[in-house]
C-alpha cells in the first residue's frame, strides 16, 4: 500500500474520531434528508441514515449511467447490518448478540444521523438559457465550498447507533473524464459510546466481535425493465457475479493503462439477465417495440478498496471480505426493534453478517457461473421474487472506546455506450423479425457468428471488462492518494441566447485559464432533446468568450454545454488513466431547456400559422427532429395565451406565450398531462396587451384582439 495511502486513511480516521467521540455540536437530522451528487457520468444521492433505498415513491432513483440519458437510474436498495457480541445497552438489558438494520424508519430507535454535508471544491457554475437560471434548482445541493479538498465533491454523512459504535461515511466523487463513472465510499466505525443525538457519552465498554454486513441490489436499469418487464425494475432478474479470489497473491502489485483489466480485483457486480416469460432473448433489454436499442446495457456493483487489519493496524487486510457473493434478494433476518424480543433476529442476523446465508439461500461463488447454464432467470435459483444481492460481509474485530476501523470501497457503473447500443441493437431486431438472417454478425474481437442472440450478448457482456476497469481506475486513485491527473474548472457562468438568426453562447472565463497547459474551450450541441448524441460545434483558446450557432435551424429545439480543457501537458503519465486532453465535466454546464431560433412577433392576426398541419404521426421523423409530438404556432402576437380545444369545445391545454417572440411549441399533451388523441383542434390566440410597431408607432394588436386556427392531428 502507498505510503500517501496510509496517511490519507491515518488522517481520516483522526478525523473521524473527532467527530463522532466529540461532534462538536452536531444534533439531529431528518432521516429523510439527501444530497445529491451530479456532477459526473454517474450521478447518485446519499441519505441521512447511513445506507440508500432509492424508492421515493414514484420509481427507484439514483446511481444514474450515462446520465446524460434518462431514466437510466441503476439503484434499488443497500441494505447494511452492524453487530456484536457480549453487549449490554445503557439501560443494563444484556444481549449475547447485538444487531442493527439500517432503514429509514429505524432512526430514533437504533439510529441517530446527526450529520450530512456536501462539500464542493468550487462554486457550481450558473447557467442560463433566455435570462432563466436553470441551475436555480440545484442550489441546495452543495453545503459548502472547500478549495482544498481534492474530490470534486464529499459527502460527509454522520450516524450514531444504538450501538455505540458511530458510523462516518465519506463518499467522493470525481469529474475527470476517466473516473466519473464511480464513486469512492469511506466508512469509518469508531466505539465513540455515544447511543444517541446529543454529544453525552452513555457507554464506556469495549465493542466485541464487531462485524459488518451489506446487501446491495441493482436495477440495471430503469429504462431496460421496460424492455425486459416491469419486475426489472426492482432487479428480479440480475445476475451477480464475483472476482477477487485471488486477491491475496496479487494485492502489492500494481494497475497500469497496459493491463487494466484485471480479475483479482476484489469486486461484486449484477447486469440484466433473462426473464423466462419473455420468448426472445432480452440479455441487455433490446427494445423489440422500437428500434432495438439495447436499454440495459449496464453492469453496476461494488468494489473493496482497502479494509483495515484492526484498530492498530491499519494495513489491508487481503482476507477481507469475509464473504464476497450473492444472496437472495428480499429474504433477510428483519430486525424491527431492539428489544429484548428482538434477540432471535438479532442472533440471527449476526449470523448473516458472519457468513451464514438466511435459509441457506446465498453464497461466496459466483452466482452466474454455478446457475446460468441450467436457470437462465437468475430469480428461478433461489424463488425469491425480490431478485438477488451482491452480499458483502467484514469482520470480526473487538474496539475499545476510542478505537475505529476503516473500510473503503467503489461503487460503478459502466457499460456498452448509446451509439453502440443503437447500433447492436438496430442490427439484432433485423435479424430477430427475420429469422432467415444469418448475418454474419461481427463480434467484439473481429470474429463473426450466424448466431443474433450471440452477437448481441457478446457486446452486453463487454461491460463486465467495462466495470472492472473502472475498478481498478477507482483502486488507482485511491492508491495515489487520489491525486489523479485534474481538468481545467469549468466557466462560472454559461448564458444561452436565442436570436432571431443565431443562438449566441458565451460563458465566463475560467479560473484556470492562467494554469500552465490551459487550451481553451468547446461548445458541444444537441437537437431536439438533452438525452441524446452532442457534437462539438466550436473550438477556440483562450480569450474569446461568445460563440454564435448559425447553423441552427428555425423551428428546433437546441441544448448546449460548455467544457474548458487543458493539453494533457499535466497527465502524461498513464498511471491512473489514459493520458491526453483533459475537459471539465458537461455536466456542470449543460442546458436542460431549450433555445431556438425566435421569429420576431407577427404583425397581424391573419398571418397566424400551425404547423404541421395536418400532424401526423407517420410522418413524426420527417418534422422536428428529437421531438416527435411537437406542434409550432408561428407568426403569433407576442404577448397572447394561446388556449387549445377539442371540436366539441373541450379545453385541452393553455399556453402562456409572454417571450416577445412569433414562436410558440406545444408538445401535444394535455394540461392532465395526456397525449391529445387524433381529431380536429382550434387554437384560441387572445392578445394580452397592446403591442406597437417601434418603427412606425403602429399599434400591431390591442389587448383582447383573438384569432381562431383550426388544425387535425391524426394519430
Amino acid at each position: 500500500m502507498k505510503q500517501s495511502s496510509k496517511i490519507l486513511i491515518a488522517c481520516s480516521l483522526s478525523i473521524c474520531i473527532i467527530l463522532a467521540g466529540v461532534l462538536n455540536g452536531y444534533g439531529q437530522i431528518q432521516s429523510t434528508d439527501k444530497r445529491y451528487i451530479r456532477i459526473g457520468s454517474l450521478q447518485n444521492h446519499v441519505s441521512a441514515y447511513g445506507s440508500e433505498r432509492a424508492w421515493n415513491n414514484t420509481y427507484y432513483e439514483g446511481l444514474r449511467w450515462p446520465s446524460e440519458y434518462k431514466e437510466t437510474d441503476n439503484s434499488v436498495i443497500q441494505r447494511m447490518w452492524i453487530g456484536c457480541q457480549d453487549f449490554t445497552n445503557p439501560f443494563g438489558s444484556y444481549y449475547e448478540t447485538y444487531a442493527i438494520s439500517f432503514y429509514a424508519d429505524n432512526c430514533d430507535a437504533a439510529l441517530y444521523p446527526v450529520k450530512l454535508e456536501q462539500t464542493a471544491k468550487f462554486q457550481t457554475p450558473t447557467v442560463f438559457v433566455d435570462g432563466t437560471d436553470i441551475t436555480a434548482p440545484y442550489a441546495e445541493d452543495v453545503d459548502k465550498i472547500d478549495e482544498t479538498i481534492i474530490p470534486d465533491r464529499i459527502v460527509e454523512n454522520v450516524v450514531n447507533t444504538s450501538m455505540g459504535l458511530t458510523i462516518t461515511r465519506r463518499i467522493m466523487a470525481f469529474s475527470q473524464q476517466y473516473h466519473s463513472s464511480y464513486m469512492i465510499r469511506e466508512y469509518t466505525y469508531t466505539n465513540t459510546g455515544n447511543t444517541n443525538y446529543d454529544d453525552d457519552i452513555e457507554l464506556d465498554q469495549p465493542l466485541k466481535g464487531v462485524r459488518i454486513g451489506f446487501g446491495i441490489r441493482y436495477s440495471v436499469c430503469r429504462e431496460g425493465s421496460y424492455a425486459i418487464g416491469g419486475e426489472q425494475s426492482w432487479g428480479k432478474f440480475s445476475w451477480v457475479t464475483k472476482r477477487g479470489e485471488t486477491y491475496a497473491q496479487h494485492a502489492g502489485e500494481r494497475i497500469t493503462e497496459a493491463d487494466p483489466i484485471v480479475d483479482w480485483i476484489r469486486c461484486g457486480f449484477e447486469w440484466a439477465g433473462q426473464k423466462n416469460e419473455n420468448a426472445f432473448d432480452n440479455v441487455g433489454g433490446p427494445w423489440v417495440q422500437g428500434t432495438g436499442r439495447l436499454r440495459a446495457p449496464q453492469h453496476a456493483g461494488v468494489a473493496v478498496l482497502h479494509v483495515d487489519k484492526s484498530a492498530t493496524d491499519k494495513s489491508d487486510d487481503v482476507e477481507q471480505p469475509l464473504v464476497l457473493g450473492w444472496h437472495a434478494g428480499d429474504t433477510y433476518p428483519g430486525i424491527t426493534d431492539q428489544s429484548q424480543s428482538s434477540i432471535p433476529n438479532m442472533t440471527l442476523a449476526y449470523q448473516f453478517i458472519s457468513g451464514s446465508p438466511y435459509r441457506g439461500l446465498g453464497g461466496n461463488e459466483r452466482f452466474d457461473e454455478k446457475y446460468m447454464a441450467t436457470k437462465p432467470d437468475p430469480s428461478t435459483v433461489h424463488q425469491d421474487g425480490g431478485g438477488t444481492n451482491v452480499w458483502i460481509c467484514y469482520g470480526p474485530w473487538d474496539l475499545e472506546i476510542g478505537e475505529s476501523i476503516t473500510i473503503v470501497e467503489a461503487e460503478a457503473v459502466n457499460g456498452l455506450d448509446h451509439v453502440t447500443c443503437e447500433e447492436i441493437g438496430k442490427r439484432w431486431l433485423k435479424a430477430h423479425l427475420d429469422p432467415a438472417d444469418k448475418g454474419p454478425f461481427t463480434l467484439p474481437d473481429g470474429s463473426t457468428t450466424t448466431d443474433k442472440n450471440v452477437y448481441k450478448n457478446t457486446w452486453v457482456y463487454t461491460g463486465k471488462d467495462s466495470i472492472i476497469m473502472m475498478f481498478g481506475r477507482a483502486k488507482r486513485a485511491f492508491d495515489a492518494g487520489y491525486q489523479i491527473p485534474q481538468p481545467p474548472l469549468p466557466p462560472p457562468s454559461v448564458y444561452v441566447n436565442s436570436g432571431g438568426d443565431r443562438i449566441n453562447i458565451s460563458w465566463i472565463p475560467s479560473l484556470s485559464e492562467n494554469e500552465a497547459g490551459f487550451a481553451g474551450y468547446k461548445v458541444f450541441r444537441a437537437v431536439g432533446k438533452t438525452d441524446t448524441t452532442y457534437e462539438e460545434i466550436y473550438d477556440g483558446g483562450p480569450g474569446i468568450y461568445s460563440f454564435d450557432d448559425t447553423d441552427a435551424t428555425r423551428g428546433q429545439s437546441y441544448y448546449y454545454y460548455v467544457v474548458a480543457y487543458n493539453d494533457g501537458s499535466n497527465n502524461t503519465s498513464g498511471e491512473s488513466n489514459p493520458t491526453g486532453q483533459l475537459m471539465s465535466s458537461r455536466f456542470y454546464t449543460q442546458t436542460t431547456e431549450p433555445a431556438y431560433l425566435r421569429r420576431a412577433a407577427g404583425s397581424s392576426l391573419d398571418s397566424i400559422r400551425v404547423v404541421p398541419n395536418p400532424y401526423n404521426i407517420k410522418a413524426r421523423d420527417l418534422q422536428y427532429i428529437g421531438e416527435p409530438d411537437k406542434i409550432m404556432f408561428l407568426n403569433i402576437p407576442g404577448h397572447c395565451i394561446i388556449r387549445i380545444y377539442s371540436e366539441r369545445g373541450d379545453l385541452v391545454q393553455t399556453i402562456e406565450h409572454e417571450n416577445g417572440s412569433g414562436d410558440e411549441a406545444w408538445n401535444s399533451v394535455t394540461s392532465s398531462r395526456q397525449v391529445v388523441v387524433s381529431g380536429i383542434y382550434i387554437a384560441h390566440f387572445e392578445v394580452t396587451q397592446d403591442q406597437v410597431d417601434e418603427e412606425t408607432e403602429r399599434v400591431l394588436y390591442k389587448k383582447g384582439d383573438s384569432a381562431y386556427r383550426k388544425f387535425v392531428i391524426i394519430r
